[in-house]
């Protein structure tokens, strides 16, 4: 049986979102990011028109588009209207994967003899703009990367229904760049030897695109040719992340806890940013020698950045470490989670601190978590084999 999957993509969510509660908003060029050097989170259809894109510098947005409005934008009312379309599709999908805040999959494979895949997924886009007030594209095709690629072209040509026998003739024309794993580094290498449509790629021998690439060259071939057997994984929201440390000897020494503490919230953090989510409660628990624990905790803007989550932290360990006993165990739990990656967390943030994240994380990824960190949380070592990161070959 032919698989039949859908990819939704919730229409320029936050903008959406903000035209929701404010229907002054609607029709103007919309920014939401924040600070003069900040980056673009999102950006209305006004806006791209004038070259405006996402993870752009704010600055050089402005230049583009003056007459622009730039708003610092709301994750909780994101969170919450995310949270309420998740709801509807679960209801009525038999299989969903919830990829971001603002973008899911749905195998409905076999609905065909029931209902008609394609009319099945209009009456459910039509319901989840009618509850919920948002617009958004669907594409349905054979598989997930095939889908992504149609509703990105169904924002042009509304929603898209893609049957197998058309699936090489709808991406033939298509320049590579539409498949979602081609970067800009990867779309210059291959348009240095002239490869610019996906036609032209599907062309090329496998064996060739691996000697270029690597272990992607085959995967990009395959989805240059219609192939992709990933499945759509269920949908399950994460609670929370936390660890412990428990020291070898109880301490009072302050300067050592917030060392440690710092070390902790950075492995998490980074956590945070690899499994792209964000959290939104902060919580810091102590256990003295005696063995009584206490905990503290507090609401954040939904972020996964260090430098927010740090200063959080250490305020609330201040707080709560008042009686100056010995403490044998200190840890810390982040919770509230919603899905996505930083770059939907850049409202305060600049375009040197984004840089700065992605060029820590890439160094933790390959070479493991204490392969790079901040000194003053350096002596934090993880006291167990849970709580060690997995390295990366």
């Amino acid at each position: 049986m032919e698989r039949s999957v859908v990819h939704i993509d919730m229409n320029t969510f936050f903008v959406s979102c903000e035209r929701l509660t404010n229907s002054e908003l609607s029709g103007i060029p919309l920014i939401i990011g924040g600070g003069d050097r900040g980056v673009v989170a999102s950006c209305s259809y006004e806006a791209r028109r004038f070259g405006v894109r996402s993870a752009m510098p704010i600055q050089m947005a402005l230049r583009l588009c003056p007459q622009a409005k730039v708003m610092k934008g709301d994750m909780e009312l994101y969170s919450r209207l995310s949270h309420d379309i998740t709801e509807i599709i679960q209801e009525k999908a038999p299989v969903v994967e919830k990829a971001s805040i603002d973008e899911f999959y749905l195998d409905i494979t076999g609905m065909d003899k029931f209902h008609g895949s394609y009319k099945w997924t209009n009456e459910l886009a039509q319901t989840i703009t009618k509850e919920t007030g948002l617009p958004l594209t669907f594409a349905l095709s054979i598989n997930k990367t095939v889908s992504k690629i149609g509703t990105g072209e169904g924002k042009q040509k509304q929603n898209l229904q893609i049957p197998p026998e058309m699936v090489q003739q709808f991406l033939n024309p298509l320049s590579v760049q539409k498949i979602p794993m081609v970067g800009d580094k990867t779309f210059q290498l291959l348009s240095r030897i002239g490869i610019r449509t996906i036609e032209t790629l599907s062309k090329m021998p496998c064996e060739v695109l691996q000697q270029m690439i690597g272990k992607n060259g085959i995967e990009l071939w395959k989805k240059s040719n219609g192939i992709d057997n990933n499945p759509v994984e269920p949908y399950t929201e994460r609670k929370s992340i936390s660890t412990e440390h428990t020291f070898t000897q109880d301490t009072i020494d302050i300067d050592k806890l917030k060392r440690v503490i710092l070390g902790m919230v950075e492995k998490l953090a980074f956590q945070l940013r690899s499994e792209q989510w964000l959290a939104s409660t902060v919580t810091i628990k102590i256990r003295y020698a005696n063995f009584d624990t206490e905990t503290k905790q507090c609401r954040v803007q939904y972020t996964s950045a260090d430098h927010i989550l740090t200063k959080t932290v250490t305020e609330l360990f201040e707080k709560l470490y008042q009686r100056r006993m010995r403490l044998r165990l200190i840890g810390v739990r982040f919770s509230g989670l919603v899905r996505g990656t930083y770059q939907i967390d850049l409202f305060q943030d600049t375009e040197e601190m984004l840089a700065l994240y992605q060029a820590m994380d890439k160094m933790k990824s390959r070479y493991g978590f204490d392969a790079v960190m901040r000194c003053a949380g350096a002596s934090f070592k993880p006291n167990t084999k849970n709580e060690i990161l997995k390295r990366k070959p």
